[in-house]
């Protein structure tokens, strides 16, 4: 019996665990949730399942932080998720995840009870590199500046070389540094993004360096011509004008120094003089030939390019070399023997006394030249330098876009003259220039003319007669009047020139007046005539046993007005 009961109570007692045990069985099984009181970032997902937990951890990531973003003086707040930054909800979830699939019967168990042990795990966040880049140069874009660097040149007002602008840096956003900075510390609520400064390449003080260099070269540079007395100066703003001044530094000018050192070697040189015919009563008689000196172009180039570039450099030398002629007393043909070609001629009715008397020393000078047969004539060789030495004198020219007083006013009376002879026995011209507008002296035939300066514009046609040319000169100051004849073998061809074909015609400007301190109040003095624009051209035909050619000369004359000068009021 008691056995017996023994027996009973022990099975009641196993049954009642057995019940108990199943029961906790059920509580603790395994149903997909996560455990109680778990939260991931302050969101609670305890008893969630995986997909509520991973939407309730997006929604979080929907309600991010805002982001300050400072970049130089500007300042902009902007979303988080704008930058990139975002949850990894499967990385957030993942240690809950994990944590609740591992947990032991007595965890479950106090889970069942209502006796779940809390645990917080950390938000995963990232950030999108890409979408960073792109919201932070959308920002910053404006703050990318190029930098300007600094100008030189020459200063008008200054008459010296200067730095114009001084030179200003650029802005470069370093984008790199802070999309770096951002992705490795995405819980930042102020992001920084570094502007670095970028300097211009030429900067003032560079430029300031060549600036001097190019004002310690502006000096007077004189030039002689080695074996000789002639001499010439260029100012220091004509040396000025012979180089640049540069951000890559000091660069010569070859074209204006080519044109400066043609118009010194033609000042300087002293060609030599052919033999030639002088009028002695009523005799022509022999000039024998006689030597020269002349620039040796390339020595003499090399120099003066070495002297522009020397501050320390006040003259240079050109090198010369002798010239020789090439017509000698012997070789000069009998003038008895010569026949007139032709004769060029025109008038200067009005001219001054000072204008006559130049007209009359340039027509003596070329008088009795002889070009040889092949040979170039050349107007300003046969008539020497244009200076008082030489027996010129003040008059009217034609210099800087006005007519004023200067050397040698009338000798283009005698160079129109002369082409007009040397044209109509049909020699090729070699150099021909006209005068800026339409002179009346030179009239009725207009644009047949030619305008010489020394140095620089001559006036050179060529013998192609096959026997040498005699130019024989007749100035009649009574009655103003000048012929230029050639005298030579007749080439056994006609030559006929056209009157002028006008093309175009332009008005002369408004009379412009200029007020001269030195005039008496009151008084008008004209100093300057009007004349209308004019483009033209004439033809020559010459026909010989070749055939019938034509050729043109084409002149453009410049409007030109009327300048007074009046006494002040």
């Amino acid at each position: 019996m008691t056995g017996a009961m023994r027996y009973g109570l022990g099975g009641v007692a196993a049954l009642a665990l057995l019940g108990g045990a199943l029961a906790m069985g059920v509580a603790t099984q395994d149903n997909g949730t996560l455990a109680p009181g778990l939260t991931v970032g302050g969101v609670d997902v305890g008893g969630l399942s995986t997909e509520a937990a991973l939407r309730a951890l997006r929604e979080k990531g929907a309600q991010g932080a805002q982001v300050t973003v400072t970049a130089a003086d500007r300042t902009w707040t902007v979303p988080a998720e704008k930058l990139g930054w975002q949850v990894d909800a499967d990385a957030s979830l993942r240690p809950a995840q994990q944590l609740s699939q591992g947990r032991g019967v007595v965890e479950k168990l106090q889970g069942a009870l209502g006796q779940p042990a809390t645990r917080d795990f950390p938000l995963v966040v990232k950030v999108d590199p890409g979408a960073a880049r792109a919201a932070l140069k959308a920002l910053t874009g404006g703050l990318n500046t190029q930098p300007r660097p600094a100008t030189v040149g020459f200063d008008a007002g200054t008459r010296r070389y200067a730095v114009l602008t001084r030179d200003t840096p650029g802005r470069k956003v370093n984008l790199d540094a802070a999309v770096g900075a951002y992705v490795a510390d995405p819980s930042q609520k102020a992001l920084k993004v570094p502007v670095a400064e970028w300097k211009a390449n030429t900067s003032a003080e560079k430029l300031q360096a060549y600036a001097d260099r190019g004002n310690r070269l502006m000096r007077p540079l004189g030039v002689t011509l080695q074996g000789t007395a002639r001499a010439a100066t260029l100012t220091a703003l004509q040396v000025a004008d012979l180089f640049w001044v540069r951000p890559e530094g000091l660069v010569l000018d070859d074209k204006t120094i080519g044109a400066a050192f043609a118009r010194l070697s033609s000042a300087l040189d002293q060609p030599a003089q052919n033999a030639r015919y002088a009028q002695q009563g009523s005799k022509l008689v022999r000039v024998s030939e006689k030597a020269g000196r002349v620039t040796d172009r390339a020595a003499a180039l090399a120099a003066f390019r070495e002297a522009i570039t020397d501050p320390e450099s006040r003259s240079v030398v050109f090198v010369s070399k002798v010239s020789r002629p090439t017509l000698t007393a012997s070789a000069l043909p009998d003038p008895a023997k010569l026949e007139l070609i032709t004769t060029g001629r025109s008038t200067y009715h009005g001219s001054s006394a000072e204008r006559r008397a130049n007209v009359a020393n340039a027509a003596a000078k070329i008088d009795g030249a002889v070009v040889p047969a092949g040979e170039v004539f050349s107007f300003l060789q046969s008539l020497g330098s244009i200076t008082p030495e030489n027996g010129f004198v003040g008059g009217l020219i034609i210099s800087g876009g006005r007519t004023v007083d200067g050397l040698g006013g009338g000798v283009c009376q005698v160079s129109t003259t002369t082409f007009r002879a040397l044209y109509q026995a049909g020699l090729p011209v070699v150099e021909r220039s006209q005068h800026s507008y339409r002179v009346g002296y030179y009239e009725p035939h207009v644009g047949f003319e030619a305008a010489v300066y020394d140095p620089g514009v001559d006036l050179k046609m060529k013998n192609d007669t096959g026997a040498p040319l005699l130019i024989r000169t007749v100035n009649n100051d009574a009655r103003s009047t000048l012929e230029v004849q050639v005298w030579g073998t007749r080439p056994g061809r006609s030559v006929s020139v056209s009157g002028a074909t006008i093309l175009a015609r332009t008005p002369h400007p408004a009379a412009q007046y200029v007020v001269n301190p030195r005039l008496r109040p009151g008084t008008t003095k004209q100093v300057d005539w009007a004349a209308d624009g004019y483009n033209l051209y004439i033809t020559r035909t010459i026909k010989d046993a070749a055939g019938t050619r034509t050729d043109k000369v084409s002149t453009v004359y410049k409007p030109w007005r009327a300048v007074y000068e009046v006494g002040p009021s």
